[in-house]
């Protein structure tokens, strides 16, 4: 399955989750939203979500600053 992820292109085999595509990429401590198709998916809900095949992935860390 082709991803596209915060704009660079991802191979991952089908049926992966977002949690399991989160694990894989090593960013799980850094992650606090995540957006399929512009749409927000919940925490709660990455163990069961299954991205499609061409779907964008934005997955979003919040950073401080002034």
């Amino acid at each position: 399955m082709q991803l596209l992820i915060n704009g660079e292109d991802k191979q991952f085999d089908d049926n992966v989750t977002l949690q399991e595509i989160i694990t894989s990429l090593q960013i799980e401590d850094k992650v606090m939203a995540a957006a399929i198709n512009m749409e927000i998916v919940k925490k709660d809900e990455w163990k069961s979500y299954i991205p499609k095949d061409n779907d964008k992935l934005e997955l979003l860390q919040f950073v401080g600053g002034g």
